[in-house]
Parts: structure tokens; sequence; C-alpha cells
């Protein structure tokens, strides 16, 4: 396939960041320079996308992370719970048409969880998960990693034109509707006189300024059991939210072991439910058993991933059958129903057993792959006064219907979009990867192992291919770089539209280890780049 190849890859000798925002970037590589090491690197970053890219990600929103510490790789779920006081009863009462896209993870068939205002507000785990990685992995001081982002909420900084794009979407179309008084400080701190701030207009937030001072200088201690989270909780208790003392207080993050699935050689890495990834584990799967999977291949084996995970993928404490999904007999029999046709799939019988990526290397060989959102845009456009930061949205992730693993309920992990992904070779690090986008992020995962595997194509040259997206039942989006695969794909069934926006295709980061250091690769449909040293 020929395609235009839209940036150059960047190699780095020593070390490397990518990332959606360039000063987000910047401020990682600064890390880096003064002798930190990739997680600390990815702290700085990611703390500073809080601030640079709102609409996507904040202080108040959830982190997964994978760490290659220069000899194995370790995962961190630093997403938080719902509130205990939380009901299905409760969430019922708040109920919204399903109509979120999302492609099916809905268990209801008529009714959704709210994706604005507190019922789906769960407990922010960003900044325990910043507080996590730099306790077992971090080498300089943790206060300061957050400079460039505590400099850029006080004194400002030209916002980007992608992040400016979101910003006037969620400040025209989404906040002019909500109604109440839990929605009121959102303005006030994230608009300019009633209007998003515009592409390379100067942006100051000190009220997040100081709450990033707070996180710095206590080790995350004071979002969860101070000032912070008692500014949290008076917010709730004024304004009809759940989220209480003790559930913020109880927060903690989980390390878990990565999950992984065979590709042509290749170790793919996810991190285990509750986040989607897995969906794209099933699908290379799947995928493995052909010798040159077709785009129709491709995106069926996708919806078979997204099966499972819609039916599966809860609250770890559930007990989902992660391994059964990844058996290799149950995935070759999950590659048997694929046929010549578009097909709908549900759910196998596996034995039991708005969001920002970033991706940092070090010249010891360390890794990270880290990803944090709000999920939709700002989130629930829920501020508590005097913080500066809006709250996720996360419970919208929840479903209705009773009795699914993914039900709605007190003290709960939602099931989760937001995955990193790390890519191994015969057990020896090739590097982190990850594509943003809510239900795109699965698929992007694919894409670019299939671009680098099969296609051998540098990280950036896999991130600038074309893509494709399953939206749901039997229609699918490709990017106008695919319009010649379009009849086929039609002739098989497939509901096919060109899709001019590239917003609807993900936003990734990939870094490759090299014999002369490292080349990554930075989303062309974003803000942000690769900074080397």
């Amino acid at each position: 396939m020929r395609y235009e190849i839209r940036r150059s890859p960047v190699f780095a000798p020593r070390g490397v960041v990518a990332t959606s925002q360039s000063l987000a970037a910047g401020a990682g590589l600064a890390v880096l320079r003064r002798g930190g090491n990739a997680i600390d690197a990815a702290i700085a970053t990611a703390v500073a996308l809080t601030v640079v890219q709102p609409g996507s990600n904040d202080i108040g929103g959830d982190l997964f992370a994978l760490v290659w510490d220069g000899e194995r790789l370790h995962g961190l779920n630093a997403s938080g719970r719902s509130p205990a006081l939380l009901t299905r009863d409760l969430a019922l009462a708040g109920a919204t048409s399903a109509s979120d896209g999302l492609g099916g993870h809905q268990g209801d068939a008529e009714l959704a969880m709210p994706t604005r205002g507190w019922l789906p507000v769960t407990v922010p785990g960003a900044p325990a998960g910043w507080r996590d990685l730099h306790a077992r992995f971090g080498s300089l001081p943790f206060a300061e990693l957050f400079a460039d982002a505590i400099a850029y909420a006080d004194e400002g900084y030209p916002v980007s034109p992608r992040v400016a794009e979101a910003w006037r979407v969620g400040a025209e179309r989404v906040y002019p509707a909500l109604a109440g008084a839990e929605f009121a400080e959102w303005g006030r701190v994230f608009t300019l006189g009633g209007r998003a701030p515009r592409a390379g207009e100067r942006w100051r937030n000190p009220d997040a300024a100081n709450t990033l001072r707070r996180i710095a200088s206590t080790d995350g201690e004071d979002f969860y059991r101070g000032d912070i989270a008692n500014a949290i909780v008076a917010h709730a208790e004024r304004t009809g939210g759940l989220l209480r003392a003790g559930d913020l207080a109880g927060h903690e993050s989980v390390w878990v072991d990565p999950i992984s699935v065979s590709y042509r050689g290749h170790e793919v890495w996810e991190i285990p439910p509750n986040g989607q990834g897995i969906a794209a584990l099933v699908a290379l799967g799947v995928l493995d058993g052909y010798a040159e999977p077709s785009l129709h291949e491709q995106i069926e084996a996708m919806k078979l991933g997204f099966a499972d995970a819609h039916a599966f993928v809860a609250d770890p404490g559930a007990g989902g059958p992660v391994r059964g999904l990844l058996e290799p007999g149950y995935l070759a029999g999950r590659r048997g129903l694929i046929g010549q046709r578009a097909g709908r799939y549900g759910a196998g019988e596996p034995g039991r057993g708005g969001t920002v990526y970033l991706c940092t290397a070090d010249s010891a060989g360390r890794m990270v792959s880290l990803i944090q959102s709000n999920y939709m845009g700002f989130g629930s456009y829920v501020v508590p006064p005097g913080t500066g930061f809006g709250l996720q949205d996360r419970g919208a992730g929840f479903v209705l219907a009773e009795g699914h693993p993914n039900a709605v309920g007190p003290g709960r992990r939602p099931y989760h979009t937001i995955i990193p992904a790390f890519l191994t070779r015969g057990g020896e690090p090739v590097g982190p990867f990850g594509v943003m986008g809510g239900h795109m992020q699965p698929q992007g995962h694919v894409q670019v192992v299939l671009s680098t595997v099969d296609g051998r194509l540098d990280p950036q040259a896999a991130l600038d291919r074309p893509r494709w997206y399953w939206h749901r039942g039997l229609d699918v989006l490709v990017e106008p770089g695919l319009a010649a695969e379009v009849d086929g794909l039609r002739r098989r069934g497939h509901n096919v539209f060109v899709e001019r926006d590239p917003g609807a295709f993900g936003m990734g980061q990939a870094i490759w280890r090299t014999a002369a250091g490292y080349t990554a690769g930075s989303e062309p449909r974003a803000d942000g780049q690769v900074m080397g040293y």
C-alpha cells in the first residue's frame, strides 16, 4: 500500500519522549537531561499533559502504565472505584438513552449510564499512580517532576491547535446543555468569558498550579486525605454527589502482571482487565492464524475481540476468564467463525481461570508506556471549586444490566477504554506503544502491530499509515488513504464510510529500541512530537 509519510522518524542515542502535546514532551525531555530516568520522565510528561491538554486528561482522571525496568515488564492499574453510595437504583434514576457508540458493551439495550455530572464520577487514580510509579522506580525527587506543569499552569502557555478544537467542542456543544450547581465552576476555570481559548492564545490555570504544588509536596497525600480531598467531598455534599472522604482515603493503585499473546514471533503485552486491552490480544491471536490477514479479516477479528471484552471485562474482583480468552484452542475456535462476509458476533465460551498517551525511554534501557484520561472529553464537567481540575466520568463505562460482570454498583472499577501496550520479541524488549481514543484504542494497537511486524515499518511510518475503525454492527470507517479498499469491503457486507476527520482514528506514539539507541514516532493527527537526545 502506498501512502503519504507525514513525518520522519526520530533517532536518539540516549533517551526519548513521545506524546500528543509538544510542551509535555519537552517537560519529559528536560527531566531526562537532568539525569532522571524513563519513569521520572513519564511522570513529568503525564503531569504536564493535565495542564496543556485538559480536554483529554486531567488531575481528576485515571492512569495505567507498563514499565520495562531493564529486565522485565511491570503493570500498574491506577484506576479508581465507584463511590460506596452508588447503587443500581440511583444509576437507573439518572440513566440516559444508550447511544454512546461504544460498540455494544452497554449491557442494557435501552438505557446507559449518564456521562456528565456526579453519577459517573469515580475516585481519580492518576495522582496515586504518579506517586506509586515514583516510589518504585523514580530517581529524582518527586516534587521536581512537577516543575514545568506548575509553571505552565501559573504563567500560562499558548494552546495548541488540536487541543483548541476539542476545547471549542466542549465549550460550545457540551457545556451549554448542562444545568446544575455542580457544573458552575467548569465555566469559570475552562472558558475565557464563556468561550474556549483559541489556538495560539495564552491560557492560565492558577488553581491547578496550587493543586499540583500540594500533590507534589505531600507525595499525593493531600489529594486523598487533605485539603484537596476536603474540597472534592464538600462540593459533592453540597451539589448532590456521592463521593465521600472514605472513598478517597481508601483508594490504592494495584501492581499487576501484564498479559500477552504471541504474534509472528513477537509478544504483545497489555494490562489485564478492567482495561480493554484484551480485545486487542484476542484479535491478534485470531489473526496470527492467517498467513497474510486481509482488511476484512482484520476487521472481523477485531469484532470478535470486542465481543469478548464487552462480555467479560470488569473489575478484577469479578473473576473474568482472562487466561481462557487467550488460549490457542479458544482463539482457533473464534477464528473459525470468520467467513467471507461481514458478521455479527456474540461472546465466546472460554475456559474460566478523552485520553492522552505517552512513552519514554532512557539510556539504561528502561521504558514506559503510560496512558491517562478523563474518558469523554472533559469528563464529568464537575470541577470542585478552587482546585482547577475536572473529575473523570469513568463510571459511564459500567452497564445497567443486572448480573453482568461489569454491572454498576458500589466500590467497583468499571470497564476502561484506556490501555498502554508494549512489544517484545523472544522476551527481549522492542518498545512501548499506544493509540488513544476510546473504542479505537485496541483497533489502533492491532494496526500498529500489523504495520510493525508484518509491514516492517518504522514507528513513524506505522503511525502515519491510514487506519480503519470498526464502529458497531457492520459499520466501518476508513481514512481516505484506504478508499481503494471500500468497494471490496462493501461486497463482503460491510457498511463502509470514508471519514476525513482524523480525530475518529485515534492518536498514537511508539518507541522501538535499536542497536544504536531508539527510533520513535508521534501521531501526525495530533499536536505532539518526539523529543530525543
